[in-house]
Parts: structure tokens; sequence; C-alpha cells
């Protein structure tokens, strides 16, 4: 297992698990090694299948089939919070997932690897946040920031890891979320072109939204299938073509996964990890004062999620009490992190 140093020399090293989020052809277990399944309950449902744990290189990792290992979940009824629940509940720090999308400019050809840094949605019929004032879910309201709306640093480890393995990607585009499961018609495609999208594609919301709510740390590695329906004079997507050219690439995004994987774990990612905790915190509006306790989770009331919720928070509990003993002790000043705790 790697060793790292935290910077900040009053806060103990977060120890990093990564999620991988794959579709069709990406969520093979064999790119882990000591694989285990674990069945995971959340309040909001079951996730899209079995959590298989295992690791990649030393590092411990998570790998969850969006649409299922059959792949019989259509877009809209993937239970993305069951699945970003789930894979926080287990310790998760970061996700890193792929997708498959259209492209809406010339440049980004069909087979062309992105990595996106923004996104607009369009869908309609998914739930967009934890915070639903439901009696099982956390409470309050949540009015978080999606600017930056994907992990700069994530983005960045993985179009270096793209380059280091000689794979070329374009660094940023935005991508164009529809509802699906039928492709756009030739108006929606120049409209979103007009707008100022890059890619289109069936998933990214509002799975990269809740990642952030969650405090997880999303970067995507998008592969264009398809130049949609916009270019005049050619046929329009199907099918066939974007499994078609999935296939032939798929090779090269589990490379660049894996390498990110790794370049991942060689980085001290406590300040990061505990700076997303805070933006959710920051973002909340509670009905009534929380009380606050030592661990970072979603803040609820309600007793029945207590074992649920606490085992989310475990990864941090450590590093908050052990950073809270060393100051009392050795007299040191605050961090320049002020550690929040949420009440559970």
């Amino acid at each position: 297992m790697l060793h790292i140093e935290c910077k900040d020399s009053n806060l103990e090293p977060v120890p990093i698990k990564i999620g991988i989020i794959g579709g069709s052809g990406l969520d093979d277990p064999d790119i882990l090694e000591q694989r285990k399944e674990t069945v995971v309950t959340t309040p909001y449902g079951s996730p899209s299948d079995a959590l298989i744990e295992g690791e990649i290189n030393g590092v411990k990792c998570v790998l969850l089939a969006r649409h299922g290992r059959k792949h019989n979940i259509m877009p809209t009824n993937v239970n993305y919070r069951a699945n970003i629940w789930a894979l926080r509940q287990v310790g998760c720090t970061h996700l890193i997932v792929s997708t498959a999308c259209g492209s809406l400019r010339e440049e980004i050809k069909p087979g062309n690897l992105v990595v996106p840094n923004d996104f607009i949605d369009r869908t309609t019929k998914r739930a967009q946040t934890f915070y639903d004032g439901a009696d099982t879910s956390p409470q309050g309201v949540c009015h978080l920031p999606m600017y930056p709306a994907f992990s700069e640093r994530c983005r960045q480890i993985l179009v270096a890891s793209a380059k280091e393995l000689g794979i070329d990607v374009h660094d940023k585009a935005c991508i164009v979320t529809i509802e699906g499961p039928r492709f756009s018609s030739r108006s929606e495609s120049n409209m979103f072109r007009q707008w100022g999208g890059d890619l289109i594609n069936m998933t990214t919301c509002p799975e990269v939204v809740l990642a952030k709510e969650a405090g997880l740390l999303y970067g995507s590695v998008a592969i264009a299938t398809d130049y949609d329906c916009w270019r005049m004079g050619c046929e329009g997507v199907n099918v066939q073509d974007v499994l078609k050219t999935f296939a032939e690439n798929v090779a090269k995004v589990k490379q660049i996964l894996v390498k990110a994987v790794t370049n991942i774990a060689k980085e001290d990612w406590t300040e990061a990890v505990l700076d997303a905790k805070e933006i959710t915190e920051e973002s909340l509006q509670h009905k009534k004062p929380v009380k606050r306790s030592n661990r970072w989770a979603f803040s609820s009331p309600n007793s029945e999620l207590k074992p649920k919720i606490q085992s989310i928070s475990i990864l941090y509990e450590l590093a908050v009490n052990k950073t809270t003993t060393k100051a009392k002790t050795q007299n040191k000043p605050k961090s320049k992190i002020q550690i929040k705790r949420l009440n559970v």
C-alpha cells in the first residue's frame, strides 16, 4: 500500500478509495485484483448492481456497472442516487467514470476520447439531490454550486494519464445530457451546438451533481462514438455504429482508468477531500441549527439512518479525531482547513 505524507502537519492523511462507474465493456471486473462482491442497501433503494471491491496496483477500488451487468437499465431508470450513496457508503473518495457520447463538433471525431469539464442538463425525470425532504433522507435544502462541475484535479490526472500512455484526448468539452432513451432530432442537435455543447450523452447528469453533493471527487472519460445527427448530408446516429465504435476504443479507456488510479494514489488528497465535504455543508439551508459532532456525514435526525450514515463517515473520523488531539496537546495553530462536523 502506498504511504502518502499529508502536506498539512495538523492532518492525518485521508485514505483514498476510488469508485469506477462504467458502461458496456467498461464494467469488466478483471481489472480488479482480490475481487469480492458487496451488496449494499441505501435509503434510495438498490444500486444498479452489486459493488465489486478489489485493488488496482495496490489501490483500493470499487467497480459499479451503471446500467447493470446485463445492461438492462435504461438511462432514465438508473438509480443514480443509490449508486452514488452506495459508493460513498463503502468509503470511496473519488469517482472516475466512462461514458459513450455523440460529438457535436467536427474536430471531435468518432473514436476520439474526451475529458469533459462542464455540462448542460436537459434531463427531466431524474432526482437531482439527496436532500429531497423525505423522512429517510438527510435534512435541509442543498443549493450546490456546480462551478466547477468536475474535479479539476481529477480531470488533469486523466489527461496526463492518457498522455503517459500515448493516447490522444481532448482535454475539455461541454457535455449535454438528454433524457433518452431516444436520440436527438436534427433541430435539437443543432440547438445544442448553438448553446455551446460539444458532446451529447444520457448519463452524466445527475451523476456528476450527486457525486459533488456527496463530497466525491469526480472525473470522466467520454468516448465519442458518432456525430449525432447535426451534419447535413450524413446519416444520423444509430445503435449499431455506437456499439461498433465503442468496442473499438474501450481498451484505450480501460488503460487510462487504470493509469489514473495509480497516479491518483501517488498524491495527497486530504485537503481536497475535506474541502469537498465543506462545500456541501456550506451549501445547506437547515430548518433548525445543526448540532456538531466529530464525523463527516450527511446530517439527519432519523435514527434509522444512523448505522448507514456512520459507515459512510468512517474514513474521515480518524483524521478529524487525531487532528483535534494534536491541536490540544501541542497547542499548534489551527489548520487552514476548518474541519466542520455534521450531526448524524
